[in-house]
């Protein structure tokens, strides 16, 4: 048993079971589901999250061994706070039906078609200890506003907040509409095998193909945002130190532990050592400090540390030049914590571990190149990122770019900033995720679009030679069909 596991109680899988069996009973007999109790849902959550926003701030804190309060409630609660809102302002509108065009003449002789947005039922989430608030509340959003009843997985990794969360649950909400269910991975595992009506993961790519399996089985439709390698391309034509600072901020929030955090930059190779400049004069003026800077976050625990400091370690035998951007010349060895400051890395090679995992942490491989081809090829050589980031003012360079790439999403000229649009889907392609949620995208992920067909009084199927025995009417039927 882990030390996560012993801190935190532990649901058995008759428990989780008995659990998802309520909620689809409840679920079944209040359908259709109002909405205004989908209201209702949505601003219990916003009250949940607002009402106690510091104790989650210092709990999180605690877990991570430190996280400043403000980092939490500007991208952890803030915006759970916002997605909820969103959802709250317009699901109203999304829920409408649509009328849809029945086929030629169908239309003319009385059918009518729409499409119902119906809610799936109970949604499975599984959410990551980087942003163990967000990554919970934002997918719930959609959940809710869709009409569904959602039970919730947290991370063993934050087990106080996690714990925290499940007590919250049980004060805001009935348990036949949110649970939060804990455990180490082997809860996890069962978890993600019961038959829920649709599943959401947030994690990494590896556990990602494990909790896809044991869906299958189930043939539970599944929601995975995986991360991956997110590449930042600066261009010739970038204001390179605005770049510069744009991205130090992007990788040096929440230390790097963000899935769409800067993995490698690619800069003009006559650039290179103007932009590694650059970008250590960004952090000494974000973080003039880092261990005794509370706006700086540690690196989750020990084992973590350990597998960052065995890149590095496998970079340095490889022949890389690792450039530790330490502004205050602190101790970090002896610290008695996991901080860890931002290592640069150049002259990196595809036989690094660096550049074969999602780094997930304060490390940051410099690539450079020649032409701007080179690495448009040495993005689509690797697999889809979640994120993908271009900085320079050459419109026709960015379109080159944006057009020849595949991923996820793009913010251009910054990092990481499309995922906080609300209106905009969030998600990967490949093996960086499949499906999206956010906003609209998100109701309509956890929602069942439902064809609905009214016919007419007339008898259309003889009318358009449908019935037998097959005569004139059939053959009109079929020359219409095949006629180019």
């Amino acid at each position: 048993m882990t030390e996560e596991d012993a801190q935190t109680p532990s649901h058995s899988d008759a428990e989780m079971r008995a659990l998802l069996e309520r909620q689809r009973a409840a679920f079944t007999a209040a359908m259709p589901e109002d909405l205004d109790a989908r209201e209702n849902r949505l601003n219990r959550a916003i009250f949940l999250l607002t009402e106690n926003a510091d104790w989650f701030a210092e709990t999180i804190s605690e877990d991570f061994g430190h996280r400043s309060k403000e980092q939490t409630l500007l991208t952890d609660i803030g915006p759970s706070v916002n997605a909820l809102k969103h959802a709250k302002k317009h699901f109203r509108h999304w829920a409408r039906g649509e009328k849809r065009s029945p086929m030629f003449p169908l239309g003319l002789l009385g059918g009518q078609a729409r499409v119902d947005m119906m809610p799936k039922g109970v949604v499975g989430v599984v959410a990551p200890w980087n942003f163990p608030v967000g990554m919970v509340f934002v997918p719930l959003a959609g959940v809710l506003s869709a009409g569904n009843r959602a039970l919730v997985k947290p991370s063993e990794f934050t087990p106080l907040t996690s714990r925290l969360m499940a007590e919250l649950a049980q004060k805001y909400f009935h348990e036949e509409e949110l649970a939060v269910v804990t455990g180490g991975p082997e809860v996890g595992k069962a978890f993600t095998a019961l038959p829920f009506d649709h599943m959401i993961f947030t994690g990494a790519t590896g556990v990602g193909r494990h909790v896809m399996r044991a869906a299958a089985d189930n043939l539970v439709p599944v929601t995975l945002e995986l991360g991956g390698k997110s590449p930042t391309i600066v261009g010739r034509s970038a204001d390179r130190k605005k770049a510069a600072e744009r991205i130090a901020l992007g990788k040096m929030m929440n230390a790097g532990q963000i899935c769409l955090a800067p993995d490698y930059v690619m800069v003009p190779q006559e650039q290179e050592s103007g932009f590694i400049d650059d970008l250590t004069e960004s952090v000494a003026a974000l973080y003039p400090k880092l261990l005794a800077n509370d706006d700086y976050t540690s690196v989750i625990n020990g084992r973590n540390a350990e597998r960052l400091a065995g890149y590095l370690n496998d970079a340095r035998k490889k022949g890389a030049e690792l450039i530790e951007v330490n502004p205050a010349g602190e101790d970090f060895f002896n610290s008695n914590g996991n901080k860890m400051p931002l290592t640069l890395l150049r002259n990196v090679t595809d036989d690094m571990a660096v550049m074969q995992e999602e780094i997930f942490g304060p490390i940051l491989p410099v690539k450079t190149y020649h032409r701007i081809d080179e690495a448009i090829d040495y993005v689509n050589a690797h697999d889809r990122p979640l994120g993908l980031y271009y900085f320079g003012s050459d419109e026709a360079e960015e379109a080159q770019v944006l057009g020849h790439t595949m991923s996820g999403g793009v913010t251009v000229n910054d990092v990481l900033f499309h995922n906080a649009m609300e209106d905009l889907p969030f998600g990967g392609i490949g093996p960086s995720g499949m499906g999206n949620y956010h906003g609209v995208d998100g109701f309509r992920t956890f929602s069942h679009a439902r064809a609905v067909y009214r016919q007419s009084k007339l008898d259309v199927a003889g009318m358009g030679g449908f019935k037998p025995p097959y005569g004139k009417a059939t053959a009109r039927a079929i020359k219409g069909m095949l006629k180019g």
